[in-house]
């Protein structure tokens, strides 16, 4: 398999690499020098994990499945990746401009034109949609929540669009924005908004469900949703000052290891997920302009936090160390492969902010949370990768579209699917990190702007 990659590799990447080398458009790309075996290493990673966005999805109205099996729904936050996704594909040749955006569009009108309706098999309400649908019809699945988040990273990846394709004069181009910022425009925040007293006042809730309302809880501490707020301060969500004090209340601020301290959140899609569409570099809110850092800095003191743990390994997990990290929401053996005091999880939230913090670790290992942390500390990140695919990955954990979603090295277990929502981040920090494509298309995006200044985010 190897030799079979590089050869492949070598004659059919080498040149295109070279070429979107010197023609760098962004600007917001990272100053790491990358040697030509990293260029080729991530070029291979990237592209067999973009394949995930184009085959497991229904080109006819763009939704994107949530697992690679076959009953999967799609997922709107998969979905909302897949925006930029596609034309990242555009932009290295993988396909052409025309079917990105035309995917895009087609997306755009079955968003705008599905049923939104408290009815229980609508796909969506208030402008907001349901975490899971039917990828051919967009009806509710297994009566999901309407998800504030998934319809934040949603937004997310549609705002990337409207900046994308900024051609004035191809209608395709045009109708992708018009129906853009009528679909962000058609979200009402405030349905979502929790009530004035208790630890998530005026909050934003997780969801809704039309069986039995509004979910008692809302989003608070730093986690994934900080996009979904940027957004909805953008839109003037009518209690969004309140709403963000609460949120930066319930922060927790820790030093796991020296001089690592910050904003802690132990999974590592929480220092992510935001950061795919934000370039947080220099930008910090009053919490953490007080501390003396900004998000971009937290996310990386995060990575290192995780290499450090598995190079501790607490937990005494076989093939934890310095090349082999990473904790995040990812599938897991279950609990079939409990033995003695050992338990072990299926899909669930695996974390660590330090030996001190840690979240249903059971020695299962997501390549997505080294991966998606490669802007931030690419100088541990990319060996750790490399590693993990000479090491694991004849063994069952490179396939079709790159790394499988985890794996177990205690039980030498390898799963065998893939998640849309793990895949992404390999495309979209990869190039994030080579060339600053989705950074810059979203930085520039005046709501964005908008939702930043309101929140106090400052350079």
């Amino acid at each position: 398999m190897k030799t079979k990659f590089l050869i492949i590799i070598t004659l059919v990447l080498l040149l295109q690499l070279l070429l979107v080398a010197e023609d760098d458009k962004t600007g917001r790309k990272i100053n790491y020098q990358l040697s030509l075996e990293d260029e080729i290493f991530l070029d291979t990673l990237q592209y067999y994990s973009f394949l995930y966005f184009i085959n497991e999805i229904n080109p006819e109205n763009g939704l994107v499945r949530d697992r690679t099996q076959p009953e999967s729904p799609a997922s709107m936050a998969a979905t909302g990746f897949a925006l930029p996704i596609w034309a990242i594909g555009a932009e290295r040749g993988w396909i052409s401009r025309e079917q990105a955006k035309q995917l895009t569009l087609n997306l755009f009108k079955f968003l705008w034109t599905a049923e939104q309706s408290d009815r229980d098999s609508a796909m969506g309400h208030k402008g907001f949609f349901y975490h899971f649908v039917d990828i051919k019809t967009g009806k509710r699945m297994w009566n999901c929540e309407l998800s504030s988040i998934d319809t934040g990273l949603l937004l997310a990846g549609i705002h990337f669009a409207i900046q994308f394709y900024n051609n004035i004069n191809d209608e395709t181009e045009t109708q992708i924005r018009n129906l853009g910022d009528k679909i962000t425009q058609r979200v009402e925040w405030d349905f979502l908004t929790m009530p004035p007293t208790g630890k998530f006042k005026n909050t934003i809730s997780l969801s809704w469900e039309p069986e039995t309302g509004l979910n008692p809880i809302g989003w608070i501490g730093y986690n994934e949703a900080l996009i979904m707020y940027i957004l909805a301060a953008s839109l003037d969500y009518s209690t969004i000052d309140l709403a963000y004090n609460q949120w930066l209340y319930n922060y927790e601020w820790r030093e796991p290891y020296p001089d690592l301290a910050h904003a802690l959140f132990p999974p590592s899609l929480g220092h992510q997920y935001s950061h795919l569409f934000i370039d947080f570099r220099g930008l910090s809110d009053s919490y953490l302009k007080e501390k003396g850092i900004d998000y971009f800095e937290n996310s990386r003191r995060a990575a290192l936090t995780q290499q450090l743990y598995a190079i501790e390994n607490p937990l005494g997990w076989k093939g934890y160390d310095s090349l082999c990290w990473g904790l995040t929401a990812c599938d897991g053996p279950g609990n079939t492969y409990n033995y003695n005091d050992k338990k072990f999880e299926y899909y669930t939230a695996r974390g660590t902010s330090g030996k001190e913090v840690i979240q249903n670790d059971d020695g299962t290992i997501a390549p997505t949370a080294a991966g998606g942390s490669i802007v931030f500390a690419p100088e541990i990140v990319i060996p750790t990768l490399k590693s993990m695919y000479q090491k694991y990955g004849d063994k069952g954990l490179w396939g079709k579209y790159g790394f499988v979603d985890s794996f177990n090295p205690t039980l030498n277990w390898f799963n065998k699917d893939y998640l849309g929502i793990d895949q992404g981040p390999f495309v979209i920090m990869i190039e994030n990190l080579r060339t600053g494509l989705v950074w810059n298309n979203v930085m520039k995006d005046p709501l964005i702007q908008k939702g930043l200044k309101r929140l106090g985010f400052v350079e």
